[in-house]
């Protein structure tokens, strides 16, 4: 299994609005396209920011290959631009090497 990881961070006030997005957006995206074996979401406040992390599991590379043609690049969407002051532009891509008691429904 691969764990494909991205970071970007929003001002603290917009939080909220882009976990709505990222939902709408990326969250959905990932969720819909084939072999995507689930997302996790992962936001703290750091002073006057929201960091999110997103983790999403996929069989192989060839699964993240049908999300993303470049898999070592970011996806954006056409609002992320009103979102996001910091961004990682590539991915992090970690085999998982092993994954017990993990939410069913990740």
């Amino acid at each position: 299994m691969i764990a494909r990881i991205w970071r970007g961070a929003t001002e603290a006030r917009e939080g909220d609005a882009y976990a709505r997005y990222l939902d709408e957006t990326g969250v959905r995206e990932y969720r819909e396209t084939p072999g995507n074996q689930g997302v996790l979401v992962l936001r703290r406040r750091d002073g006057d920011l929201e960091r999110f992390e997103l983790i999403s599991f996929w069989p192989d590379m060839d699964a993240v290959r049908g999300f993303s043609a470049e898999p070592e690049r970011a996806v954006f969407y056409p609002r992320d631009d009103e979102f996001l002051v910091e961004r990682e532009l590539t991915v992090t891509h970690l085999e998982v090497e092993r994954a017990r008691g993990l939410p069913a429904d990740i």
